[in-house]
């Protein structure tokens, strides 16, 4: 299995907007984000780790304004704590090995998908199309991706 971690170089490089969200524990303006109307076919990876997060088939529109997955790749890849900031009790959303913050989960997602609502900021993520995961190194979640994007 492919080892993922914190890249310095990777966080040095992060445009001021992707480092105010992954390293500072932002959120990007609801509309905003890159990745909210994609719906090709691929994998979105943590911006400073690579570490698979969420696969396009498991996107649907919640209409909230930011990109929305029903499940992740992986649980092992995907870390929840309790977050009780802005004078409410949420769940934060970090990938594992980058650290970086995603987003917050919600027990309001589509019930025939599990119900979960992963609301996740483009700003911390980098979309993978699914014909070139095989060369980047992601061949192995290619079973997860429909051809056809919803």
């Amino acid at each position: 299995m492919k080892q993922y971690k914190k890249d310095v170089n990777a966080v040095e490089s992060l445009t001021p907007e992707q480092y105010r969200v992954t390293q500072e524990n932002g959120t990007e303006p609801p509309g905003s984000g890159e990745y909210l109307s994609n719906y090709e076919p691929g994998i979105y990876v943590d911006i400073v780790s690579g570490e698979p997060l969420f696969a396009s088939s498991e996107k649907f529109e919640s209409g909230c304004g930011w990109p929305s997955f029903s499940k992740p790749i992986d649980d092992a890849y995907i870390s929840e704590l309790r977050d009780t900031g802005h004078g409410m009790i949420r769940t934060e959303v970090r990938s594992t090995c980058g650290d970086s913050h995603l987003g917050h989960v919600f027990p309001d997602g589509p019930q025939d998908r599990g119900g979960l609502r992963y609301c996740i900021n483009s700003a911390s993520l980098k979309f993978i199309h699914r014909d070139e995961m095989e060369e980047l190194g992601y061949g192995q979640y290619i079973d997860q991706i429909e051809t056809d994007a919803k």
